[in-house]
C-alpha cells in the first residue's frame, strides 16, 4: 500500500529524495522545483501561461487534481530502479484525465546517452526493448538519446493506463539560465518526427489508445538566487 501525506513545506519534500545531502541545494533542480510548485499553491504561473497559451485545447483549462513529489514509476525488469519523477501530476481537463510527469532541470544532464548506459548489462537491454516497445521506436534510434528522456516519458504512459487517463504529457519545467538539456530534449523529440521549443506543448503520437504530448516549460529564474 502506497500512503501519502500533505506536503505543506519544502523541507516535506527533501524528505523524500533518495540522497537529500547532495539534492537538496540552492540552483539545484529538486530544490528550486519544490519551492516554485509550493509557493505557487496550484499551478506555478509560468506552467499555466504554457498550458492556456498552448494550440491544443486539451490543457487550456486544465486542472491539477493531485501532485505527488518524487513518485517512483515500476519499469521492467522489476528489479532495476523505478523510474523516480520529480513530480507527478493528475491533471483533469473536461472529462479527460492526464497523467503528467515533471521531470525539473537546472544545469543537470538527462543521465548518459543510452549507447553508454547500456554497458552490456541484460537487464538494462530488456529494460530497454520493454521502453522502445511502448514508445513505438526501434533500439538503432535511441542510441544517442539521453536515457533519463526515454523512462520519464514511458512512466507518464504507464500512469495513463494505471488512471485510466486518455493522456500523458511528460514535461520537463526548466530553470536553466541558457536552456540548458534543450537540444538533448529536442533531439528526443525529433526522433519521434517532433519539432519543439521552449514554453510548448507538442502532441507526439497515440501509443496503446494513450495520446502522449511532450512539453519545455521556462520558469522565473528567481529561485535560483533565493
Amino acid at each position: 500500500m502506497n500512503l501519502y501525506l500533505p506536503s505543506c513545506d519544502p523541507e516535506d519534500w527533501k524528505k523524500l529524495l533518495t540522497d537529500p545531502d547532495k539534492q537538496w541545494k540552492k540552483e539545484y533542480s529538486a530544490r528550486t522545483l519544490a519551492e516554485s510548485w509550493i509557493e505557487s499553491g496550484d499551478i506555478p504561473t509560468s506552467v499555466k501561461n504554457v498550458f492556456e497559451n498552448s494550440e491544443l485545447d486539451l490543457f487550456k483549462e486544465i486542472e491539477i487534481l493531485f501532485a505527488f513529489p518524487e513518485y517512483k514509476v515500476s519499469l521492467p525488469p522489476t528489479y532495476g530502479h523505478p523510474s523516480q519523477n520529480d513530480l507527478f501530476l493528475l491533471g483533469k481537463s473536461g472529462e479527460e484525465l492526464i497523467s503528467i510527469p515533471v521531470e525539473g532541470k537546472v544545469s543537470e544532464p538527462f543521465d548518459k546517452k543510452v549507447a553508454k548506459w547500456l554497458d552490456g548489462s541484460p537487464g538494462k537491454r530488456e529494460r530497454l526493448e520493454y521502453i522502445c516497445a511502448e514508445l513505438g521506436l526501434d533500439l538503432s534510434s535511441v542510441q544517442q538519446i539521453r536515457y533519463q528522456l526515454l523512462h520519464r516519458t514511458v512512466s507518464a504512459l504507464i500512469m495513463a493506463k494505471k488512471l485510466n487517463a486518455k493522456n500523458a504529457l511528460m514535461m520537463v519545467h526548466s530553470f536553466s539560465e541558457c536552456n540548458e538539456g534543450l537540444s538533448d530534449f529536442q533531439q528526443f523529440a525529433s526522433i519521434m518526427n517532433v519539432k519543439i521549443g521552449p514554453n510548448e506543448i507538442k502532441r507526439v503520437k497515440t501509443v496503446s489508445g494513450k495520446t502522449l504530448y511532450l512539453a519545455w516549460v521556462i520558469r522565473d529564474k528567481k529561485f535560483l538566487k533565493q
